[in-house]
């Protein structure tokens, strides 16, 4: 009889088949057989056992490395720090003051942290507990410019820190890590002078030459920043004067000069530069995130999405005159709605943002407002969604491209109903990118209603007609009129309004085919421009710039105009809004360019929501500021009494 090899686990196994008629010989074999594998089975369970205590260990060996040169770090600046402490003392001064003409200061506290400490005065103020949160959407990098979504970038904002803020109530700029800032008479030059004692997470001082970097490497095209050079261009340099003095030199005047300069995220040069000779290694990771700011990565390398949950540690170093209230800032990756709702109400997370038919649910459960409150708001700087129109798809125009066709499509989708049937008027049609309270906004321009004649004559006269008698419209070479709709699989709501726009549109002779999608998957979509249309929102700020969104030259190079929309008009409207400082010669610019997007429909703006949020009562001194919730602002202004802290 011949022997038999078979190979399991890495391990070469020989035996003798039997001959099927020694059934006795049979049975003793198997039973042995049996045992043997078991043997192996539970081997091989024992050393992925091992392993994985190995890959913890070894993990945990390496944090704690990285913390022992850290600490290394500290101890060697001690000294120094110990002696500029001292001359600080005898000016009787513990942290620098000033934060410019227009800020205010309550002793040596500077302004930007006046909230922050008075919440330090409450009479049950603690610091200690964890702040929970949930993501419907698994992150697919924390790495700066590379993550390009509002998720990473809320993440960001405890790790990365700007030269200034605004205060949420008053929304005038203060003094972050600059204490003080002047702009020359022409309106190019602005000059920050940086507190003293600033540092990084790891320790390492911040100083101008740190701020110059982070420019030159969003310039530096190897990195994958396309968004944050189509911004940062209008800045001809940035130069460091002194060791905490900087200068930001802009090629012509732009109306939002101070915002762009006071708001770059300072990176430490230390940690990023290295990748300038890798740039391939920046751009593909998943989490090189090191900052000043209150909380940090425990690993600033080591993020990744399988991890399935973000988690931020209370930054030890931190400079700022009032430390992080929390120690650790959580957010949960929980894609599905009612599995969110399901933990916020276990205490598993701390915020729960409520879908309108959920909302009003909830306002009647006792339990739930027993150990939670609830705002409802429009925020000054709500954002909108909408339908986006590919123009372009594998370098050929579509039907899109005609603005007939996007008129249309606006005519045909019953803006108003979504509002109140699936919102439940928790929201209000959209115009346009522009807030409709705001300056940009031109008076008297409303949404077109829904007017579903205009929209099939207009379709008629762009060469569409059902030819067949099937009920389908189709194009001149008899192509049935039917498209995709890309849409984020895990928002409810959002797919109740594609099937009910499915069933709008289908009555109109157009065949629109639902395409629930990952947020990854639509990530790279929109990157590709691989889609026929895609409902998405964008975020908004007090005056909106729309450059990145809807100017031609952002077409290219993974720029955000990824539509595809391409109007001269527009692009010389932008341009000129963008470059006037002035406000009240700047915005009949941006009115303007408002009634060409109303007229050529790159999008159909869909609407603006109102923020519909459930937060943990043991969550205190939250308030409603002009920019809406002042949850999670940084510096952080919300704790937890000591008595009601859930987690050590």
């Amino acid at each position: 009889m011949l022997s038999k090899s078979v190979i399991i686990f890495g391990i070469v196994i020989t035996y003798n088949p039997v001959s099927k008629k020694d059934s006795s010989m049979e049975r003793r074999l198997s039973s042995r057989d049996l045992l043997y594998f078991g043997g192996l089975a539970v081997l091989f369970i024992t050393l992925i056992l091992v392993m994985y205590m190995i890959d913890r260990q070894w993990d945990k060996m390496s944090q704690m490395e990285q913390v022992m040169r850290e600490q290394a770090g500290d101890l060697q600046g001690l000294r120094s720090q110990i002696g500029d402490l001292s001359a600080q003392i005898e000016q009787g001064v513990i942290v620098a003051a000033g934060d410019g003409s227009t800020s205010k200061s309550v002793g040596a506290i500077p302004a930007a942290f006046e909230r922050a400490w008075n919440a330090t005065q409450k009479p049950d103020f603690a610091r200690g507990d964890w702040h929970v949160n949930a993501f419907a959407v698994n992150l697919k990098s924390l790495t700066p410019f590379i993550s390009g979504d509002a998720y990473a970038a809320e993440v960001q904002g405890y790790v990365f820190e700007t030269l200034l803020t605004r205060n949420p109530e008053t929304l005038e700029w203060e003094g972050l890590l600059a204490q003080s800032w002047s702009v020359s008479e022409d309106g190019l030059t602005f000059q920050f002078d940086l507190r003293p004692g600033l540092n990084f997470s790891d320790g390492q001082p911040i100083t101008a030459e740190d701020i110059v970097f982070s420019f030159d490497f969003i310039m530096n095209p190897v990195i994958q920043a396309p968004r944050e050079r189509a911004y940062y261009e209008k800045i001809k340099y940035v130069k460091a004067l002194a060791p905490n003095k900087v200068e930001f030199h802009f090629a012509e005047p732009y109306f939002n000069a101070l915002s762009l300069a006071g708001g770059l995220q300072v990176m430490p040069k230390h940690f990023y530069s290295v990748y300038l000779d890798k740039p391939n290694e920046f751009n593909q990771s998943k989490g090189l995130l090191l900052g000043s700011g209150p909380y940090r990565l425990e690993d600033p390398t080591a993020w990744s999405p399988d991890k399935g949950r973000v988690e931020l540690i209370r930054n030890p170093r931190y400079w700022g005159p009032v430390q992080p209230t929390f120690d650790r800032m959580i957010w949960r990756v929980i894609e599905n709605d009612s599995a969110r709702l399901t933990t916020f109400r276990n205490g598993g997370i701390d915020t729960y943002s409520a879908r309108p038919r959920e909302y009003q649910q909830l306002l009647k459960d006792e339990g739930l407002t027993k150990m939670a409150r609830h705002w409802e708001y429009m925020s000054p700087v709500a954002g909108y969604s909408y339908i986006g129109w590919n123009q372009r798809r594998q370098d050929q125009p579509t039907w899109f491209s005609d603005r007939r066709v996007r008129q249309a499509m606006t005519y045909l989708i019953d803006r108003q109903r979504i509002v109140d049937e699936i919102f439940l008027g928790y929201g209000e049609v959209a115009v346009s990118p522009f807030n409709p309270r705001s300056k940009q906004h031109k008076p008297g321009l409303d949404p077109r209603s829904y007017d579903p004649d205009k929209g099939i004559a207009l379709l008629k006269a762009a060469g569409f007609e059902d030819r067949n008698g099937d009920g389908v419209l189709e194009d001149g070479d008899g192509r049935a009129f039917e498209f995709e709709l890309v849409y984020f699989q895990g928002n409810e709501d959002t797919g109740r309004m594609v099937l009910f726009l499915k069933d709008l549109l289908a009555r109109a002779g157009i065949l629109l085919k639902p395409k629930p999608s990952e947020w990854s998957v639509m990530i790279d979509v929109l990157k590709k421009r691989d889609f026929d249309a895609i409902t998405l929102g964008w975020t908004s700020g007090l005056e909106t710039d729309i450059y990145q969104m809807f100017h031609s030259s952002q077409i290219e190079d993974a720029g955000n105009n990824t539509t595809s929309f391409s109007n001269p008009e527009l692009d010389r409207l932008i341009e000129e809004a963008r470059a006037t400082v002035d406000e009240e010669t700047r915005m009949p610019l941006w009115q303007q360019a408002e009634a060409i997007m109303f007229e050529e429909q790159p999008y159909t703006f869909l609407m603006r929501r109102k923020s519909l949020i459930f937060v943990d009562r043991r969550i205190k001194n939250i308030e409603q500021t002009r920019m809406g919730l002042s949850l999670g602002n940084v510096p952080l202004e919300n704790y937890v009494p000591k008595a009601e802290q859930r987690y050590q």
